[in-house]
C-alpha cells in the first residue's frame, strides 16, 4: 500500500521558553481522508479492538497543566497545522489528555526532538494504515494526526509507549482520540470531536511535547 504523505509547565514558565503556536478547525466541508495516512502495524491490535481508557476530567494531566494558562495564544482557524520535525526519529513516551476551562487538551510526548506532524480535518469514513480497514470513531466532526517520523516503536523493536491508544473521555469537545495505527515510524492519530472547532497548537521542550487544545 502507498502511504500518503502527508504539558507540562507552569504558566510562569510558558513564558520563559518558546512555543510555537499555530491553530486550526474543522469545518463542515472538509476534505475526505483517503486510506493508508497511518496505521496499525501487524504485530498490534486493531484499533477497534483496543480496549478505551478510562479517563476522568484533568486525571491524566499533571497539576501544573491544570493550573491557569491566560498566556497562551488565542484560538484561531486555518485549513491545516504542519509542524516542522526537529529529529529524524521521536519517539513517544506519553499520551495524555484532560479537560480545562474553555478547551480539552492532548499532550504528546516525546523523548527527544519532534516528528514532522500534520494534523487536519478530515470527514468519515476514516481508515487504518496499512490495512486500509474501516475505524469507528465517535464524534460529528473529525481531526487526522500524522506524525512522520514519531513513533512508540524503538529501532529495535521495543516500545516506548506502552500506555493507553484510545481514550473515551467524554470531555465538553474531545469525544475519543484513537491511534489508527504505528506503521514504519508513522504514527496516525484520530481526534474524534462532539463539534466542529479550532484548536491551538503547541510545542514545548524539555521534554518535548505536543499539545493540541480544542476549544468549546
Amino acid at each position: 500500500m502507498t502511504r500518503s504523505q502527508l504539558w507540562r509547565p507552569t504558566a510562569g514558565a510558558l513564558a520563559l521558553i518558546g512555543i510555537l503556536a499555530l491553530a486550526a478547525c474543522t469545518p463542515a466541508g472538509s476534505p475526505p481522508n483517503s486510506p493508508g495516512g497511518g496505521g496499525s502495524s501487524s504485530s498490534e491490535p486493531s484499533p477497534a479492538a483496543s480496549g478505551a481508557a478510562s479517563v476522568e476530567p484533568s486525571a491524566s494531566v499533571a497539576a501544573s497543566e491544570a493550573e491557569p494558562t491566560e498566556s497562551l495564544p488565542a484560538f484561531a482557524c486555518a485549513p491545516s497545522v504542519t509542524i516542522a520535525s526537529t529529529t529524524d526519529r521521536a519517539q513517544i513516551t506519553d499520551v495524555r489528555v484532560g479537560t480545562h476551562d474553555g478547551y480539552d487538551r492532548i499532550v504528546f510526548e516525546f523523548a527527544s526532538g519532534l516528528p514532522q506532524t500534520v494534523i487536519k480535518p478530515v470527514l468519515a469514513p476514516l481508515y487504518a494504515d496499512p490495512s486500509g480497514l474501516e475505524v469507528d470513531v465517535t464524534g460529528t466532526a473529525f481531526l487526522q494526526v500524522v506524525m512522520t517520523g514519531g513513533t512508540k516503536v524503538s529501532p529495535s523493536g521495543g516500545v516506548t509507549y506502552a500506555g493507553p491508544t484510545n481514550f473515551e473521555p467524554d470531555f465538553d469537545q474531545l469525544a475519543q482520540l484513537i491511534e489508527a495505527g504505528d506503521f514504519e515510524a508513522v504514527s496516525t492519530w484520530y481526534l474524534g470531536l462532539k463539534t466542529g472547532g479550532c484548536i491551538r497548537v503547541l510545542t514545548l521542550p524539555d521534554p518535548s511535547r505536543l499539545v493540541i487544545d480544542i476549544e468549546h
